[in-house]
C-alpha cells in the first residue's frame, strides 16, 4: 500500500473512530487534563502517600465476548494489567462484572478470567454477576499502585518515540488480536510487566501508553495529543512479525505493546531493558511542537493528523 492509502486506512479504522467517542463524554462530565485527577491516561492516578493508586476499567464489545468468550475473559485481566504497567505501576487486584443468559454461557468467560488471574498472579477479589441477562457482557476494573508515574501528558519536543512489542505470538484469526500471552510461561509474563515500573522509577522515559485497539499509530496519536505535541513516525521501523503484512499490523492489538517518549540519552538503555527480556523494541519516530503528526516510509512522508483542526480524544493538557 502507498503511504496515502495507509493514511486513509488508519483514519477510517474502527479502533481509531472509537477513540473519538470519548470527547463528548468528557465534555458532558466536565472532565479532562485540568480535572482534579487528570483524565486521559490509561488509569486514574490518585495521590496516595509516597505514590499513587491507579484505577482503571475496561469494557468489551459484545461481538468479541460472543465470538471468543474465553479469550475475552482472559483479556479482562490482561488489558487492565497493561493499563497499570503503562503508568509505571504494579497491579493489586481486579473486580469483574459479567452478564450472561445462563451459568453455562458464563463459564468460558469466567474460565478465561481465572486463567489470566493465575498466570499473572493478580487476584480477582469480587464483582457483579447476572446470569439472567439477554446477552453475554463483560467489564473488568483494576486497582494498582505506582511509586513514580508515567503519564500521557509529559512527553517533550525533541524526544524519541520507542515502540516495544512482544512478537513471540500469533494472530487469533480472524480477529486483529496478536496473542503473545496465553502460550507464554507465567514467570515471563510477570517479569515483562516489571519493565515499565523500572523505567518509571529510574526516570528513563517522560511518557508512556499501552498500545490499544487503535493500533500503534492510533495510540501514538493519543499520546501526542495529550502532550500537545506533534511528531514523525517511520512506519517501517515499527517492530513487526515477518509473517504479518504492515497494513494489517498497523490495525492490530498486541497483548504486550507500549509506546514511550524517551530523551535521546536514555533511548539505548530503554531498548536494552526490553531486549533483555526478549521484547522487540525500536526507535520509530520523534516528537516536536508542531501539533501535526506525519508518517514516513521509504518514499517520503505525509501528514496524518493536525490536532488544531481535529481533536481525537480531546484530553489535551
Amino acid at each position: 500500500m502507498t503511504l496515502d492509502a495507509i493514511i486513509q486506512m488508519l483514519r477510517a479504522a474502527k479502533g481509531l473512530a472509537h477513540k473519538t467517542d470519548i470527547a463528548p463524554v468528557l465534555a458532558r462530565l466536565g472532565l479532562g487534563a485540568s480535572s482534579t485527577i487528570p483524565v486521559g491516561d490509561d488509569c486514574a492516578a490518585i495521590p496516595d502517600g509516597d505514590g499513587f493508586l491507579l484505577l482503571a476499567i475496561e469494557g468489551f464489545m459484545p461481538e468479541f465476548v460472543a465470538a471468543d468468550p474465553h479469550f475475552a475473559g482472559y483479556c479482562g485481566i490482561l488489558v487492565n494489567l497493561s493499563d497499570v504497567a503503562a503508568m509505571g505501576g504494579r497491579p493489586i487486584a481486579v473486580v469483574d462484572a459479567v452478564w450472561s443468559a445462563g451459568t453455562v454461557q458464563a463459564e468460558p468467560i469466567m474460565a478465561g478470567l481465572a486463567e489470566a488471574s493465575a498466570r499473572y498472579g493478580v487476584p480477582v477479589i469480587g464483582g457483579h454477576t447476572n446470569t439472567r441477562a439477554a446477552a453475554n457482557l463483560l467489564s473488568v476494573a483494576i486497582l494498582g499502585r505506582a511509586k513514580s508515574l508515567l503519564t500521557s501528558f509529559d512527553a517533550k519536543p525533541g524526544e524519541t518515540i520507542v515502540a516495544a512489542i512482544d512478537l513471540r505470538g500469533r494472530m487469533r484469526e480472524p480477529a486483529p488480536y496478536w496473542d503473545a500471552s496465553t502460550m507464554a510461561p507465567p514467570g515471563r509474563l510477570r517479569d515483562d510487566l516489571e519493565i515499565l515500573p523500572a523505567i518509571a522509577e529510574q526516570k528513563l522515559a517522560s511518557a508512556a501508553k499501552d498500545i490499544s485497539m487503535a493500533g500503534v499509530i492510533g495510540t501514538a496519536l493519543m499520546l501526542l495529543e495529550s502532550s500537545r505535541l506533534g511528531g514523525l513516525i517511520d512506519i517501517n521501523a515499527i517492530p513487526r512479525p515477518a509473517s504479518i503484512p504492515l497494513e494489517r499490523w498497523l490495525l492490530a492489538f498486541p497483548s504486550y505493546g507500549y509506546l514511550l517518549s524517551v530523551r535521546s540519552e536514555n533511548v539505548a538503555t530503554v531498548i536494552a531493558m526490553f531486549d533483555a527480556c526478549g521484547i522487540s523494541a525500536a526507535a520509530i519516530g520523534s516528537t516536536d511542537s508542531s501539533r501535526i503528526v506525519r508518517l514516513s516510509d521509504n518514499a517520503g512522508e505525509k501528514m496524518l493528523w493536525r490536532f488544531e483542526d481535529d481533536a481525537l480524544v480531546g484530553c489535551a493538557a
